[in-house]
């Protein structure tokens, strides 16, 4: 069992930074590959990076590819997610997930936080 809080949401003016944290409990944190998604209001949830086990592959949606960049430190048992360049579209409730394959399919995600709210101004 993981369980999974997120932090570092708010509000920030379009060109700008912020970085959302998820802290998980439990011992077997370093077993995880761990997901960042995010829902926008009257949208699907949607992918936006993932990272391995021990951080030796990332990947990215094209939407955030070259702004956001997602990394872990396995002894903090904490994932993060450095957002850049923010823009108004970029405006969602971010999620934090788990699971034991790498995989960017949200449905194969069995651990889930209970979502940030990340609001960019125009």
């Amino acid at each position: 069992q993981v369980q999974l809080v997120e932090s570092g949401g708010g509000l920030v003016q379009a060109g700008g930074s912020l970085r959302l944290s998820c802290a998980a409990s439990g011992r077997t944190f370093s077993r995880y590959a761990m997901g960042w998604f995010r829902q926008a209001p009257g949208t699907e949830r949607e992918f936006v990076a993932a990272i391995s086990w021990n951080g030796g592959a990332t990947v990215y949606a094209d939407s955030v590819k070259g702004r956001f960049t997602i990394s872990r430190d396995n002894a903090k048992n904490t994932v993060y997610l450095q957002m850049n360049s923010l823009k108004p579209e970029d405006t969602a409730v971010y999620y934090c997930a788990a699971d034991i394959n790498y995989t960017v399919i949200m449905n194969e995600y069995d651990y889930w936080g209970q979502g940030t709210q990340v609001t960019v101004s125009s």
